[in-house]
Formats: structure tokens, C-alpha cells, sequence
């Protein structure tokens, strides 16, 4: 029985180009790839990011963990294999985005070093920018916006990262934020700073 892969004809060579998309949208494809613990502040980051741009005339597009849970990876579990499935799939998602000439402001967890460097090697450098959103699992536990953390100490949830699950922290970040040591305001201005240089054309 033949490969299926064997029958696949990639068109990428027909199509727009990803510069020739950039320079119709003013601005360059870039992935913030945002990873830190639940509670560190990936979301309300990404989503500041996303409508600073949008009021700035800049096409970007936020791709959150919770969003994806709920649509393409909503087959998936929490253990070791799952989680690397999950950010393969959205690597892979990222990358179309990126070649269409959009920013992506990505919100994950994203827990261990080399899931991130997957990431990397699928969307490629130069574009792709891990931002380290780092706050303390103290800090993090404390907000429990979501309570999960509360959970995950009951025993409720199993594999929770900070809990029952590690989380490795970059070493190599293009940009670090330290979330539990100064406000949203200037967490945020340290991130809109860092973005907005690699997206101007």
C-alpha cells in the first residue's frame, strides 16, 4: 500500500509570497511566542498586544491555549505525548499564519525547553520570539484566576504544571518579564516596546 505522505504536492512555490504579503500589510511576520505557569499573565499580555496593534493599523492574531483546547487539539489529554502533540499542532497553525504576512502573539505554557524548541524549528528563525513571562508558582497561586491551582492541590487535577508537573524555565529567551515584580502597565510597555521593533517594516 503506497505512502500517503508520497501523494502530497505542496503548492507553496504557486503561492503569495510571505514578503510580498508584508509589504502589503505594512509590517512583518513575527511570532511572540509567550510561555510562563498559569497565572503569570500570558493572556492579558497577548490579548494588550493584540489590541495595541490592532489600534496601530498592524493584522496580528492571538492563539491561546484555552482557545485551542476548545477547537483543534480539543481531542487531546494533558500527559507528556498530548502536550507536545498540542504545540506541535499549534507550531504548525502559527507558521500558516506567519507565512500569510501575520503576527501571532502565542499564549502557552508550553512547559518543557525542548517543546519550545520544536516550536522554534517548526515556525523558524528569525521570526520566531520566546518571551518569558516569569512570575513565582507563589505568585501565580496566589491570583488563581481560574482555580486551577486549587484544584491541582486537592488532587482534582492531575499533571497541573507548577504542581504535579514541572515547568523549565528558558534559558535563552529573547525577552524576559518579570510579571510578579512590577506592575501589568510596565510588564506590558516592556513587551509592546519589544514587538513593535520587529514588526515595523
Amino acid at each position: 500500500m503506497d505512502n500517503p505522505s508520497t501523494n502530497i504536492y505542496p503548492i507553496f512555490d504557486r503561492l503569495v509570497t510571505r514578503e510580498e504579503r508584508e509589504r502589503f500589510l505594512n509590517q512583518k511576520a513575527c511570532v511572540f511566542w509567550l510561555t510562563g505557569l498559569s497565572g503569570s499573565g500570558k493572556s492579558t499580555l497577548a490579548s494588550s498586544l493584540e489590541n495595541r496593534l490592532f489600534r496601530e493599523g498592524f493584522f496580528s492574531q492571538v492563539i491561546d491555549g484555552d482557545n485551542i483546547r476548545t477547537g483543534i487539539s480539543n481531542n487531546l489529554g494533558f500527559t507528556p505525548e498530548d502536550r507536545e502533540e498540542n504545540i506541535r499542532r499549534i507550531a504548525e497553525v502559527t507558521k500558516l499564519f506567519v507565512n500569510a504576512g501575520v503576527v501571532v502573539i502565542c499564549s502557552f505554557i508550553s512547559p518543557s525547553i525542548a517543546i519550545r524548541q520544536m516550536a522554534r524549528n517548526i515556525v523558524g528563525d528569525p521570526v520566531f520570539h520566546e518571551i518569558f513571562i516569569d512570575s513565582s508558582l507563589e505568585v501565580c497561586e496566589s491570583r488563581d484566576v481560574k482555580g486551577l491551582y486549587a484544584k491541582a492541590r486537592k488532587g482534582e487535577i492531575k499533571g497541573f504544571t507548577g504542581i504535579d508537573a514541572p515547568y523549565e524555565k528558558p534559558i535563552n529567551a529573547e525577552l524576559k518579564i518579570d510579571t510578579g515584580g512590577q506592575s501589568v502597565e510596565n510588564s506590558f510597555e516592556q513587551l509592546y516596546q519589544y514587538a513593535i521593533k520587529h514588526i515595523r517594516l
